[in-house]
Formats: C-alpha cells, sequence, structure tokens
C-alpha cells in the first residue's frame, strides 16, 4: 500500500469564516481541482433582483490533491491558512483519529448530483440521515443513471440520498422507481 501523504485523494475540508469562494478562487489559480456546492440565492440590490451563486454548505470544500501538497499550500501561502482537514471521530480514545479522505468514485456521484444548483437536489448535513436505514440502489435511467444511493425516507417522503458518511448528504427530489435497480 503506497503512503497516503502522496496519493491524490479527494479531502473534504473545513474553511473558516465564510472564506469558502476566495479559497476556491485560489485554488483555481494553482490548478488544484476542487468541488464547492453552489445553490443560486435571489437577492436584491438597488431595487433589482437576481440570482447569485453562493455556497450551499459554509464552511466546507472538497479538495483533490495530495496531503503533502494540501499541507504545504497551509503553511506556506496565506490564501490557503483557512483550510483545516476533517479528522474521524473514534469512540475508543486510545484511537488516533485519521484526516478524512473520500473514495473517487463516492466523490464523482456526489458532483454529479451536488452540481445542479435547482430544486431537483437538495443538499443537508449528514447528521440529518444517518440514522435512517434504506436499500442501496442504482439510478438505471435518466439524467442521473450509474448514480449509486440510498433509497430513504426523509421529511416523510421517499428520496435516493447520495451520502458522504458523516459529511453531507444529496437528496434527490424525484427519481421514478422504475429507474431503480436494488443492489442488495
Amino acid at each position: 500500500m503506497s503512503n497516503l501523504r502522496t496519493q491524490t485523494l479527494w479531502y473534504p475540508m473545513r474553511v473558516t469564516y465564510n472564506r469558502e469562494l476566495k479559497v476556491k478562487a485560489s485554488l483555481d489559480q494553482q490548478g488544484i481541482e476542487n468541488f464547492l456546492p453552489i445553490k443560486n440565492k435571489l437577492v436584491e440590490r438597488n431595487g433589482h433582483r437576481h440570482y447569485e451563486p453562493v455556497p450551499a454548505i459554509h464552511n466546507l470544500i472538497f479538495v483533490h490533491s495530495t496531503r503533502e501538497q494540501l499541507t504545504g499550500l497551509k503553511m506556506t501561502d496565506e490564501d490557503f491558512s483557512p483550510l483545516r482537514y476533517m479528522m474521524t471521530r473514534p469512540l475508543d480514545p486510545t484511537v488516533r483519529p485519521e484526516v478524512i479522505h473520500i473514495p473517487e468514485r463516492e466523490m464523482e456521484n456526489f458532483i454529479r448530483v451536488a452540481s445542479i444548483t435547482d430544486n431537483r437536489v437538495q443538499l443537508l448535513d449528514y447528521a440529518d440521515v444517518a440514522h435512517k436505514t434504506g436499500r442501496r440502489v442504482l439510478i438505471t435511467e435518466g439524467e442521473f443513471a450509474g448514480i449509486e444511493g440510498i433509497v430513504k425516507r426523509v421529511n416523510k417522503n421517499r428520496h435516493v440520498v447520495i451520502q458522504l458518511e458523516g459529511i453531507i448528504a444529496a437528496i434527490l427530489a424525484y427519481v421514478p422507481s422504475s429507474h431503480l435497480k436494488f443492489l442488495e
């Protein structure tokens, strides 16, 4: 097994003081792949209404890089000082927390869904769906074909949930039952 510090992985990272857009711009400028879930918010300025892109979840960005590169940037470039690694929280106090990273396939699924900024997708804190059980499914047709998720009951309705365990969940507003293949 190769060293995790030198592998390019997806890292969910906290961004202090709502500086997500600034950090994203700096990552883009450095050529580092990243994903910031965005939603369109209706704002009114000087009597004019328009939609403005804003972070869908505050203080969270996903960065595709090596841990070595990220740590170096955090230590040497002021633009990246707001970034904080997310760590596991072991129940056993003798077990050391570890930096969380997300498998490629899970992140690809999440990005495909969370990139949609209209009301077909809702982003929730993971804690809002963690206690709910469900069945694993593959979406076989339509816009979300190929995405794996879990059918769960959320707000009294059945939804396909794409979750990044312990971090965030994306809920699809509607997927016809005929487009679902149960995997378990």
